[in-house]
């Protein structure tokens, strides 16, 4: 016997499974629209656990986060958990 849920759900097409977002680079570019306000030039592990979005302070996530930025340019490291913030444009000016 079937349950009330079942028998309404039969005539109803399957739900759209939504694609997958990488959430990775999505919370890399939270980081980076918070780095871009951080107001001092060096970024700390510390500074990003204690005053970064909720999101991104976990140890391995703030970890993960800033090693993209720095790939892509906007950190640079300093030591193993410090980074130079890079505000300059990266794209060259003709």
């Amino acid at each position: 016997m079937a349950t009330l849920f079942e028998r309404l759900r039969r005539g109803q097409p399957a739900p759209e499974e939504k694609p997958k977002h990488n959430d990775d680079h999505t919370k890399a570019e939270l980081l980076l629209g918070w780095v871009n306000r951080w107001p001092k030039p060096v970024l700390t592990l510390s500074d990003l656990r204690n005053f970064s979005p909720r999101s991104i302070r976990n140890k391995e996530t703030a970890l993960s986060t800033a090693k993209i930025l720095a790939a892509h340019g906007h950190l640079t490291p300093l030591a193993a958990h410090k980074w130079q913030i890079n505000r300059q444009p990266i794209i060259p000016t003709p």
